[in-house]
């Protein structure tokens, strides 16, 4: 089963070193689970794209305005859900703000 692993972060609550993932990255690399990693860019330079009526408006900055933003996230392959939350719990991200763990959905719906 295939999840994410949404990664939320308060910047004013990292460390000045920043977080160290190498545990996550060896656990699910060496099991093969490890499908992709990505890091986001600050919030504050994106946009946000609303259609009403036809019509497009684009807003500056984050979807939500919020001390926490998604910092990045994974991608994972593991045999369950369990399996995800454990992997979940050595992303130190975790500790500076939360981890969120969803199932993703293939083109024929979720897969369990």
């Amino acid at each position: 089963m295939r999840f994410l692993l949404n990664l939320y972060l308060n910047v004013a609550d990292l460390p000045g070193e920043g977080l160290d993932h190498e545990e996550f990255l060896a656990a699910a690399g060496q099991a093969g689970e490890l499908i992709s990693a990505h890091a986001f860019a600050d919030p504050s330079i994106s946009a946000v794209i609303r259609v009403r009526g036809g019509m497009v408006t684009v807003t500056e900055g984050p979807y939500l305005r919020t001390s926490e933003h998604v910092a990045g996230q994974y991608v994972v392959d593991c045999e369950s859900r369990e399996r995800a939350v454990e992997l979940a719990g050595l992303i130190p991200s975790g500790q500076a703000g939360g981890v969120e763990v969803r199932p993703l959905m293939d083109s024929a719906g979720m897969e369990m």
